[in-house]
């Protein structure tokens, strides 16, 4: 009896020092993040190949000696400018035989004409004299055209190539010259699994990213559905055509393309790492007005690298622990910590979403 009634007086001592509250456990730190409406993508990704909206091979339409080649390699030219030049003398001179040939007809048409209002030939006579004309001005038309050909001209504006022929050099019909592409407006290659096909359409938008410049995205639309779907890999050809006014892209260039089908512009998105799963249940910790926890069960929708699209279950303003919950429990106490990133405090990349979750501290 006695050892009982000193074990009830020293319980009795210790809760008049804690205020009668027993021991409690320390608030858990968590990083936490605010639950806002942003932007939420419905994306695939694909590997791609970017090509020039067009490219040629400049070649010779005739043979002859090369006499100038006024281009510099690999710079721009514009539409209508000199690449290359043919030794033109004896063609030129054909010209002039030519046109004299159409001149001297033109002038027995005319006296034909005159003599035959004098009655002076026959009909026949008059119609060869005609014959004998659209027949010298096709010749000239001809030696105009080869004449022509002698001067090779860029057909749209671009880069050309390397030389492949020297100055001097004797060039047969079919040589090639140079290359000529056009880079202001680049083309991208790429394929999309059949169960896209129904989402694919002329127009929509298509971020493309390359090694060669990481970090940059460069924006276009989608240009071409191929409408036959390859029955060995039952995926879709599709083409994007992307602006490069300031030429950064270049022909042969792999392509990371990112093509958004579906856009909503007041999604609740929370980072991905502040969701976890039991069984088939996604949860979720919402952080209380009194700093305690509750495990709230939600539904996901699009998900990326970095965030995830929360269908219900939550609603805009909710804190939530983006890190450290698998130390909490039900009712646990926390203590929110401000964190960065996506769906926390503001970063570098935040200004340019539209509408960007903000991470708060409590």
């Amino acid at each position: 009896m006695l050892f009982l009634f000193a074990a009830t007086s020293l319980l009795a001592s210790c809760a008049g020092k804690t205020g009668g509250r027993g021991f409690q456990m320390p608030p858990t730190p968590v990083e936490t993040s605010n639950v806002a409406p942003q932007v939420a993508r419905d994306q695939f990704k694909a590997l791609g190949s970017i090509d020039s909206d067009e490219l040629i091979d400049v070649v010779s339409e005739i043979s002859g000696t090369v006499v100038e080649l006024p281009f510099s390699e690999g710079r721009a030219v514009t539409k209508g400018q000199l690449l290359a030049r043919i030794d033109d003398s004896e063609i030129d001179a054909q010209a002039m035989r030519a046109e004299a040939e159409r001149d001297r007809a033109s002038l027995d048409h005319d006296r034909a004409k005159q003599l035959f209002e004098r009655n002076a030939i026959s009909a026949k006579e008059l119609e060869n004299a005609s014959i004998d004309l659209r027949v010298a001005e096709a010749d000239l038309q001809v030696a105009k055209a080869r004449l022509a050909r002698t001067r090779i001209q860029a057909p749209f504006a671009g880069l050309v190539g390397r030389r492949r022929v020297s100055v001097g050099a004797y060039v047969s019909a079919g040589d090639q010259i140079t290359e000529l592409a056009r880079v202001d407006q680049m083309r991208v290659t790429f394929s999309a699994p059949e169960r896209y096909l129904s989402d694919l359409r002329v127009g929509i938008p298509v971020g493309v990213q390359t090694p060669a410049y990481p970090g940059r995205t460069f924006q276009g639309r989608l240009s071409v559905v191929d409408p036959i779907v390859d029955p060995t890999s039952r995926t879709v050809q599709l083409v994007a055509s992307i602006p490069n006014r300031q030429r950064l892209l270049r022909p042969g260039m792999s392509a990371d393309v990112r093509v958004t089908l579906a856009q909503r512009e007041s999604a609740l998105m929370v980072p991905d790492e502040a969701v976890f799963a039991e069984g088939n249940q996604d949860f979720v910790y919402v952080v209380n007005p009194d700093s305690t926890v509750s495990r709230t069960a939600i539904h996901l929708g699009t998900r990326d690298s970095a965030m995830v699209e929360v269908l219900s279950g939550l609603e805009a303003g909710a804190l939530i622990v983006r890190a450290g919950h698998q130390k909490l429990y039900e009712g646990a106490r926390v203590m929110p910590v401000q964190s960065g990133g996506p769906g926390g405090a503001p970063n570098a990349d935040d200004s340019a979403k539209p509408a960007a979750a903000k991470g708060t501290s409590s």
